[in-house]
């Protein structure tokens, strides 16, 4: 079942290159960046209230608030930093280096979360690594 989110999850991503980039042409890169986040903003307190898990936030531990904030802060200056390389760069060469974030993500689970590397992961992180390096030269 996570496969289909993880689909999911990529078919949206995609589209959100393609909606970007016509996006913010001739706009400033952050404005559409605050634009970005309160519509997203809505949509998550949307499915938050909906489902009735407001009641949860009162069990969140230290932990849970530091690591969700200093995620919320790599996921603005991701953003940020998205933008500006669509608005300078083609999709089909920024989104594949965006993607590298898989190779990048799987290194750092090993380095920081203790996960093992099995052959398989190595292998296809490296040709993630080769397709990006395919793709943009």
């Amino acid at each position: 079942m996570w496969w289909m989110y993880a689909l999911l999850s990529a078919v949206f991503a995609a589209l959100t290159a393609i909606f970007a980039k016509v996006g913010i042409k001739s706009m400033d890169l952050d404005l559409a960046t605050a634009i970005r986040t309160v519509v997203i903003l809505v949509l998550a307190w949307s499915i938050v209230l909906v489902k009735g898990s407001l009641g949860t936030v009162t069990t969140l531990s230290r932990t849970n608030w530091t690591f969700l904030l200093l995620s919320g802060v790599a996921t603005g200056l991701s953003w940020i930093f998205y933008f500006k390389a669509l608005q300078l760069g083609k999709v089909s060469q920024v989104a594949p280096v965006d993607k590298a974030s898989v190779a990048i993500a799987i290194l750092l689970s090993v380095l920081f979360l203790g996960e093992t590397l099995t052959l398989k992961t190595a292998i296809g992180a490296g040709l993630i690594i080769a397709g990006t390096l395919v793709l943009v030269a």
